[in-house]
């Protein structure tokens, strides 16, 4: 399954979460995956902290490596951000009335997705979490044979 199929069988199963372009950010994605790597799991939603903001939608896929962010923009050009295990540090769940957040606590920084639909905010923490603590031991096992 393609990041594209993943993200709009998310969008049905959750269609509450505000997200446009799909097609556009799930292919800055698909451009920027190294060999070997596969996307477990893929979710749209606001690359922001502001609800009323809806003009940033971005498509994050938790690959088999890292975390992905991408982000089409509108005339030319994308943006892209990857988090690996390695400096991922925590993880936020914020619901509100209609719609939730997510909030990625990196080593520079926290990055947040926001208006999206309240009830994935379990599934999308579940399927990060668990990942994220498998590849941290994985990571703790490399460094201690350094």
């Amino acid at each position: 399954m393609n990041v594209i199929e993943r993200v709009i069988a998310y969008k049905k199963r959750y269609p509450k979460t505000i997200a446009w372009r799909l097609k556009g950010h799930a292919k800055v994605v698909e451009k920027h995956l190294n060999p070997g790597e596969e996307v477990l799991y893929a979710f749209a939603g606001q690359k922001n902290d502001k609800f009323y903001d809806i003009w940033t939608t971005c498509v994050v896929a938790l690959t088999n490596k890292r975390i992905i962010i991408a982000q089409k923009r509108v005339i030319f050009g994308y943006f892209f951000t990857s988090i690996t295990p390695d400096l991922y540090n925590d993880l936020k769940v914020v619901t509100g009335l209609i719609w939730g957040k997510i909030c990625i606590d990196t080593v520079k920084e926290v990055v947040v997705f926001s208006n999206i639909d309240k009830n994935s905010l379990n599934d999308i923490e579940t399927n990060i979490t668990e990942y994220m603590m498998k590849e941290k031991k994985e990571y703790g096992k490399n460094d201690e044979g350094v």
